[in-house]
């Protein structure tokens, strides 16, 4: 018995569905993108009013204050430069996902359109390959967004150490 467009129908509606859903993907990493914009943005904030300390009176506590501060705006400074590399690469990313996304949904939208069309004809190698390339593209994409992801919430956290190292010895 050989398999035809019809039988195969199922897995390429699965395809299409999870293939139009894969264009907010990118709704995975903006948060995380968003916030660590955001906390580094607080983080040269909070710097800025405690370089103003205006309890150091003596030149000693303002030259030992100001010693600190440069520390921290040093190592500040070092991670954003190292998420400012990875910034280009972000938007990057976000818009491969989508390029993925709209790949796949055209992919999956059209073989669920020829196996309406020819339900009852018997299934090519060709179209299982090209069913198997609209999951390929999902994946793909969940992949990007993730890794993306995962790496803003990596230097937010780094941040955030930061931040709090800045109020343990700027007070």
């Amino acid at each position: 018995m050989t398999t035809t467009w019809g039988d195969f129908q199922a897995i390429i509606q699965l395809s299409a569905g999870l293939n139009v859903a894969i264009l907010s993907f990118v709704d995975i990493s903006i948060p995380a993108i968003k916030e660590r914009r955001h906390v580094f943005t607080k983080a040269r904030q909070e710097l800025d009013i405690y370089r103003k300390n205006p309890h150091k009176i003596t030149t000693e506590d303002k030259a030992a204050h100001a010693d600190k501060v440069g520390e921290i705006d040093r190592q500040l400074f070092d991670l954003w430069h190292e998420t400012s590399d990875f910034e280009q690469v972000e938007d990057s990313m976000l818009k491969t996902t989508g390029v993925f996304g709209l790949l796949g949904a055209i992919l999956s939208i059209s073989l669920l359109w020829y196996s309406g069309v020819r339900y009852d004809t018997p299934l090519p190698p060709f179209g299982m390959v090209l069913t198997l390339a609209s999951f390929l593209s999902l994946f793909a994409a969940f992949c990007v967004n993730f890794f993306t992801a995962f790496r803003a919430t990596h230097y937010t956290k780094r941040c955030n150490t930061l931040r709090q190292k800045m109020r343990e010895t700027l007070k």
